[in-house]
């Protein structure tokens, strides 16, 4: 995106926030509906993505990529979403989790990233939001640790746990 049009944007003429939703609305749903739980709350977790980024986007300074300026926002507006749900972000064992009857509509009916985004949406929060973390956005555990408030052990613990969750989900959806 070019100079003038961020300053239009930050500026807050329409046209040139109409460009940039087009621009970044279907790489940031995506990335929010691997954090949420439903599309509703993905819905939700974009519009108050975008409303943070045009709040703040004078902060972006022009150092390093747009895109992942904004998408940091997104994770960080995703985990806040996560924080604020009675859900919450529960560090707990895979015990107890059975791998969901799914039969309305079969899997293997579906575009294989829409299967995978199901199939994350079917871990629990704590997992999910690691597994996203570190597998998918590039975050090392110290990293996690730090922004969720847990130990790099935790982190680690969890992301191997959520791994073999999400291998128990693939193969029943697989097998169902």
């Amino acid at each position: 995106m070019h100079d003038i049009q961020l300053q239009a944007c930050i500026n807050g003429e329409r046209m040139a926030q109409k460009q940039f939703f087009e621009r970044f609305k279907g790489k940031m749903f995506a990335l929010c509906l691997r954090y949420a739980h439903s599309r509703e709350d993905a819905e939700d977790i974009l519009q108050e993505g975008f409303v943070k980024v045009f709040r703040d986007l004078q902060q972006y300074t022009g150092e390093g990529n747009l895109e992942g300026w904004v998408r940091k926002v997104f994770v960080n507006t995703a985990l806040q979403h996560l924080n604020k749900q009675k859900r919450g972000l529960s560090f707990v064992d895979i015990d107890g989790y059975d791998v969901a009857d799914d039969t309305e509509q079969p899997m293997y009916d579906e575009p294989p990233a829409k299967n995978m985004i199901r199939i994350l949406q079917q871990l629990p929060p704590g997992f999910r939001t690691i597994f996203n973390l570190h597998v998918l956005e590039g975050y090392t555990h110290p990293e996690i640790a730090e922004i969720l408030g847990i130990s790099v052990g935790t982190s680690k613990s969890q992301l191997m746990r959520a791994k073999a969750h999400f291998k128990n989900l693939l193969e029943g959806s697989l097998l169902s």
